[in-house]
């Protein structure tokens, strides 16, 4: 259990985003505000190391702010054949997404 505990997972939660062109980017100055297009009460996106793990919604309580995670979202479980090799497993990943 000790090596769990020195386990280091980067979480993120995000709410919105906005896509700007890169030229209003670098003429914004310090203090400029980017809004996003988003709202308290939209769901958040939670992600651990850069990777989607959750989806939640924000609850504010008094002056504290947290997350409810309200869904968990599952890595897509790979098929196993036995005897195949990294290369026919990830063919037949894709075939199976594609069909």
């Amino acid at each position: 259990m000790a090596v769990l505990e020195d386990l280091k997972v980067d979480l993120k939660v995000v709410l919105g985003r906005s896509q700007m062109p890169l030229h209003m980017l670098l003429r914004m100055g310090r203090g400029a505000v980017i809004e996003p297009a988003a709202t308290e009460t939209d769901m958040v996106e939670i992600l651990a190391n850069d990777h989607p793990i959750a989806r939640g919604q924000i609850v504010v309580t008094g002056n504290r702010i947290s997350v409810e995670v309200t869904e968990l979202i599952r890595k897509a479980e790979l098929v196993r054949t036995p005897g195949a090799t990294i290369g026919e497993e990830a063919s037949a990943l894709v075939g199976e997404v594609l069909a």
